[in-house]
């Protein structure tokens, strides 16, 4: 990368100099007109000499010239001591070559080559509707794991879920309520939509009825214990019907969604797990009335619950066994858990619980909590109970879609065009805040959105299908371009923005800088015919074709699909 070469040569100067070793910035400027980079660095070394900033830049500048950087047409100063660096024309005509020939392999790195990273997201519970909530961890997961494999790691994906505990009782209970719920239990050669359905129904009955019905309530209990320990044979055939039909119809959504797992942990498989290592590890817990806790407050933290005085583990010690069975699985040097952040403050006692317990896994762990997804309109009921299905969100996205896109015709088209926006407008923002979904805004043509950025590329699509057919090559090196663009000095930076995104598990830098790439690739597309005929059209394509290149890449990144048309 062009930064990395600017960047050494900076610091050799400075050595050459005899100035002190510091820590500089080196920044896209704003404005091109600033140059393709800008940097700080005598700023920052006027505070420590005490030599005024202009004066440093002057004498820095000048040792570059003497040195002589090839990719750079020249380097100039700015009040009150920027220096600006400016890419030849010869380099960036160069990139586009250099993308064309790389393709699908462009923007990758190896910072991560030869790691082994584990990622934990989405993690719906068996028995329980699949809501718009669990759309957040699982695009920013997915999209995480895309950017640890382009910068060369091994990469696992797993999927950690509840199949036991009071909700699945509750379902359970509910499931053999059938004359209640009007509905019949569904055999095993009923469409999966109405199993799922009549699940849905059941667990919201069951969850109505611990809240208001003590009788129900204590069913639900025995229930829930005949479910830990497999004593009742009709209780046990309701919890593996259920348990599969829940974690069929997940699959479904994964496929929607661009998901694969390579791993499927469970709660009632770490229970044990987690409570043999509570048991196993007096010296880091306490009891204390009955039950055995962490004492977080001696590390800064809060004291949580591992094992209830009944002797079971919590979700805490079962987190516990989990981090163990993902080691074993799949011996990781990195361990990502994407969580909603209203658990971060029990990650942290988590955490501090494993290094006791485990200082290596602990070192290894990241946790990356994500905001809450709403709707503009604040509506968050469904039919199915407290929470709208996240299928619902799909399938209003793809409505929309087929309405506003009258050219739109194919079902696995507008699907790709609706999931993409929903995709879009989860990643375009930094992890950790809240998303609100504006439906007519995330699938909007005009720009900041998923369908923005599948147009661009159909667009450009389009362009090189037509010189196919007409028979016109593409060659970025056959002749030169009148004028440097917007869209040159965009293209070369994507390589930069990819390990920045992943080194800072920030997705958002992508959907950033695609947008902008878009939105100069449309100005010029819209100034410029690309066929005319003239000496330039062979570069001309070039350029679309690299720019093609850059967003499918930097969509297959967000896990947004790339439509053949629209």
């Amino acid at each position: 990368m062009i930064a990395r070469t600017i960047k050494a040569c900076i610091s050799s100067v400075v050595k050459e100099l005899g100035l002190p070793k510091v820590a500089f910035s080196l920044e896209h400027p704003s404005d091109f007109s600033h140059g393709d980079y800008s940097s700080n660095l005598a700023l920052i070394l006027s505070k420590e000499t005490g030599t005024p900033p202009r004066e440093l830049a002057e004498d820095i500048v000048k040792k570059l010239h003497e040195r002589g950087v090839k990719e750079l047409k020249k380097v100039e100063v700015a009040e009150p001591g920027f220096i600006n660096f400016f890419l030849s024309p010869d380099f960036l005509v160069e990139q586009v070559a250099h993308i064309i020939t790389h393709g699908h392999e462009w923007g990758r790195n190896t910072s991560l080559e030869g790691k082994r990273v584990i990622v934990e997201y989405t993690d719906p519970n068996p028995f329980k509707v699949f809501h718009i909530g669990h759309l957040m961890p699982n695009v920013i997961g997915e999209s995480l794991s895309r950017l640890f494999e382009y910068a060369g790691a091994e990469v696992k994906r797993a999927n950690y879920q509840g199949d036991i505990g009071l909700h699945v009782a509750m379902a359970l209970w509910g499931m053999q309520q059938s004359d209640k719920l009007k509905m019949i239990i569904p055999d095993e050669e009923a469409p999966l939509s109405q199993k799922v359905a009549f699940m849905g129904a059941a667990y919201a009955l069951g969850a109505q009825a611990h809240k208001e019905d003590e009788k129900a309530k204590s069913a639900i209990k025995q229930i829930n214990k005949a479910i830990y320990n497999r004593t009742d044979s009709h209780i046990n055939d309701l919890y593996d019907r259920g348990k599969k039909w829940s974690l069929d119809y997940f699959e479904t959504l994964y496929v929607k969604l661009g998901t694969e797992f390579d791993y499927y942990f469970f709660e009632s498989k770490a229970a044990e797990r987690g409570k043999n290592l509570v048991e196993e590890n007096p010296e880091v817990f306490e009891e204390s009335k009955g039950a055995i806790v962490f004492p977080g407050e001696k590390h800064g933290l809060h004291t949580r619950v591992f094992l209830t005085s009944e002797g079971l583990p919590t979700y805490e010690a079962k987190e516990l066994g989990l981090a163990e069975m993902k080691y074993e699985a799949f011996p990781y040097d990195i361990s990502v858990v994407v969580t909603a952040n209203e658990v971060t403050e029990y990650f942290k006692v988590l955490i501090e619980a494993l290094r006791q317990i485990n200082p290596e896994l602990s070192r290894r762990t990241r946790h990356i909590p994500h905001g809450l997804l709403r709707l503009r309109t604040g509506k968050m009921s469904s039919r199915t109970g407290d929470v709208l299905p996240a299928e619902e969100l799909i399938k209003d996205a793809e409505t929309a879609v087929a309405e506003k896109m009258e050219g739109v015709k194919k079902d696995k088209v507008t699907e790709k065009i609706a999931v993409g926006a929903i995709k879009y407008s989860i990643l375009k923002q930094a992890i950790g805040k809240d998303v609100i979904f504006d439906r007519e805004r995330a699938l909007s043509l005009e720009g900041d959105s998923g369908p923005y950025l599948q147009y661009a590329y159909t667009r450009a699509q389009s362009v090189l299908k037509k010189a196919k057919r007409e028979g016109v090559d593409i060659n970025a090196s056959s002749s030169s371009p009148k004028a440097i663009t917007e869209v040159e000095q965009m293209l070369y930076q994507f390589p930069e923005v990819v390990m920045r995104a992943e080194e800072e598990y920030a997705p958002h830098l992508v959907v950033t800088y695609l947008t902008k790439l878009a939105g100069a690739f449309n100005s010029w597309y819209a100034k410029e015919k690309i066929l005319d005929g003239t000496s330039e059209v062979p570069y001309k394509l070039a350029l679309t074709k690299a720019v093609s290149v850059t967003l499918e890449n930097g969509l297959w990144l967000l896990g947004i699909k790339v439509p053949e048309e629209m």
